[in-house]
């Protein structure tokens, strides 16, 4: 989950929401509410709105132009050779990049 939010993100709603000593832990972002004596999960609901507004995070980001640079690298790479064969370099390196991004949260998605 941390590689889809960039941890100022989270730390200005946490000042902005009152939510104090933010840390991350096992992937998840904790802090304390307001008044509370015990950390909590950050809600699922202001994630998904520092999503939409941020966008892209700057991991995404690279992994993504990586992907997209290596497709055009190789679509170039593959009509001059006249091969597919790095057509399908690209494609398998596209495969694990949406694997590693993706954690498996559909909370997020809906």
């Amino acid at each position: 989950m941390t590689k889809r939010f960039a941890y100022h993100w989270v730390q200005d709603w946490c000042q902005e929401n009152g939510w104090t000593d933010l840390f991350v832990e096992r992937y998840y972002y904790w802090a304390f509410p307001p008044g509370a004596v015990m950390p909590q999960p950050i809600p699922d609901q202001a994630l998904r709105a520092i999503k939409t507004a941020q966008g892209f995070s700057p991991v995404e980001w690279r992994w993504y132009g990586s992907a997209i640079a290596l497709g055009a690298l190789t679509l170039g790479l593959s009509y001059w050779l006249q091969c597919p064969l790095p057509l399908v370099v690209a494609f398998s390196f596209s495969a694990l990049v949406v694997a590693y991004l993706d954690d498996g949260d559909t909370s997020l998605c809906s």
